[in-house]
């Protein structure tokens, strides 16, 4: 597999990266340092979770979600010079848009970025009588230009493909509804321009009596390999506490993304630790972003835990496709 699988993607020698432990007995292993990013680290934040990073001219930039100490949920600009330690703006963003009957903010939270073409698009979970898609380009993470929601609401978890499938963008996403949403399917839907979304392709569902038997959602950006689609994404159980977030992997079609080539029954990793357990939503791992070097294919994961801090694992993509396609059902 290590020999044979190809990675599109670009070199990244600057990954976060922690060896893996001789201990580890998964695929995936916590970094020692987490939480790298603690929930008080700016003046106003009640906790930083849920949040995207990408690589940025040698180093790395994000957009976090920041929840107030007045409850309200806020998108902010961070930069870090080695992925670990983050300087994260005190100001939310503030989006440039043309559109006042959907500049006005009612709640911004769980981000996701990606480069495609020639800029980066930000995507998140906006408030619009509901939650819905957020949609966003920048060129430069000082100037954001929001654009019009993707869907109508209720939606969330909007993770855009790395580039174009068949000449059309392509999202993921998890239709909704206004709470706290004791239900969650996958799909996908296409666009000719960002603003006109259709073609909508159901992809996976829940599977009963075990880690994601309530709902699922995408997760990451998917990575792109010869094997397929590479999607990491978050699975929901209801024990007797109430909801518990695991991590999940699947591989999808390269022509046709809503189409599974392996799917994992068994989770990735689940709340194991401390800092993953208690928090302002106990019991919850959150797979927002990675990065990795496609050379080597390293892979650094950013997830948020309990809701309320941001923390890094690793593993190698090369691991995660075997892992899906050995564990599937």
């Amino acid at each position: 597999m290590a020999d044979k699988l190809k990675i599109v993607g670009d070199a990244l020698p600057n990954i976060p990266w922690e060896d893996k432990p001789k201990d580890a007995k998964g695929i995936i292993w916590r970094s020692p340092k987490n939480p790298i990013i603690p929930r008080d680290l700016i003046k106003t934040s009640n906790s930083i979770f849920n949040s995207a990073v990408v690589p940025y001219k040698g180093e790395f930039v994000g957009v976090f979600r920041c929840d107030d100490t007045a409850r309200r949920t806020n998108l902010h600009t961070g930069h870090s010079k080695d992925g670990y330690s983050w300087v994260i703006d005190e100001d939310p963003i503030q989006f440039e848009c043309d559109e006042p009957e959907i500049a006005p903010n009612q709640g911004r939270y769980d981000p996701r970025v990606v480069w495609i073409e020639d800029r980066y698009w930000v995507m998140w979970c906006n408030g619009y009588y509901g939650p819905t898609i957020g949609m966003a380009y920048t060129f430069d993470f000082k100037k954001y230009t929001q654009i019009e929601n993707a869907f109508l609401p209720y939606n969330r978890n909007g993770v855009l493909f790395p580039r174009k499938i068949n000449g059309k963008y392509v999202m993921l996403s998890r239709p909704s509804d206004r709470g706290h949403t004791p239900f969650g399917d996958v799909f996908t839907s296409e666009s000719p321009d960002m603003t006109y979304w259709g073609k909508h392709r159901f992809v996976m569902t829940t599977k009963p009596g075990g880690w994601e038997s309530v709902k699922v959602g995408p997760g990451p950006v998917p990575i792109e390999t010869s094997e397929g689609w590479l999607m990491i994404y978050h699975g929901v159980q209801m024990p007797c506490s109430g909801f518990c977030y695991s991590m999940g992997v699947a591989l999808l079609d390269l022509e046709k993304p809503w189409k599974i080539i392996a799917r994992s029954a068994r989770y990735l990793m689940n709340p194991q630790v401390i800092y993953e357990w208690v928090g302002d939503t106990h019991n919850v791992v959150f797979p927002v972003a990675t990065l990795c070097d496609a050379p080597s294919g390293r892979l650094a994961i950013y997830y948020g835990a309990a809701d309320t801090v941001v923390c890094l694992a690793y593993t190698t993509v090369q691991d995660l496709v075997a892992f899906a396609k050995e564990h599937h059902e």
